[in-house]
């Protein structure tokens, strides 16, 4: 409501007893005054910005500056805000994954002396993700949702020591010198 009547105020189209009440609540709450105060000084920079320009302008009857100057900032302001909303817009869509087709996999793996447990794989970027220790139990897991298709990847231990999963037989050597273990997932539709 404050935001209200301080757009009304400085476009002059309150009647006098709305100003009346726009003066007494201006007096009364220190950080409505404070607002008022801050909007108006913007007010008064814009005018003088837009001022400049609007007096080179050849024009046949000048109007009234803080009207012309309100005219020309809120159709500018709602075109730049427009043009942030659909660019944010655009790139939360773009940068949200799309999951087709995926199946949750949960991957274990048995460390009872391990301090922390890693799966890197081609379904992570071979990126390392952190597993969870199930309790005291000595097992570590992760579940992540994988696409239809083959996968490698093989867990990280402590020390950046590499190990392939000890369940799976399907395996292959990498450029590094480590085994990846090989899964196939397929998805029933």
């Amino acid at each position: 409501m404050n935001d209200y009547f301080i757009s009304m105020f400085i476009d002059n189209e309150l009647d006098l007893d709305e100003k009346i009440n726009f003066v007494e609540a201006v007096h009364k709450d220190k950080k409505f005054k404070e607002q008022n105060v801050e909007l108006l000084e913007q007010e008064k920079q814009l005018q003088a910005h837009v001022g400049t320009y609007m007096d080179e302008m050849p024009i046949a009857a000048k109007k009234s500056s803080k009207r012309s100057t309100f005219k020309f900032w809120v159709p500018s302001f709602a075109g730049f805000a427009t043009a942030c909303v659909l660019l944010i817009g655009f790139f939360m869509l773009w940068s949200t994954p799309v999951k087709i087709n995926e199946e949750l996999h949960r991957f274990v793996i048995y460390q009872p002396n391990a301090g922390q447990a890693k799966i890197v794989g081609d379904f992570t970027g071979w990126s390392p993700v952190a597993m969870k220790q199930i309790g005291d139990s000595g097992y570590w897991s992760v579940s992540i949702g994988l696409p239809e298709g083959e996968h490698r990847y093989s867990y990280l231990l402590e020390n950046g020591r590499q190990i392939a999963d000890p369940t799976i037989l399907a395996r292959e050597q990498d450029d590094f010198g480590g085994e990846n273990s090989i899964i196939k997932v397929s998805i029933a539709i």
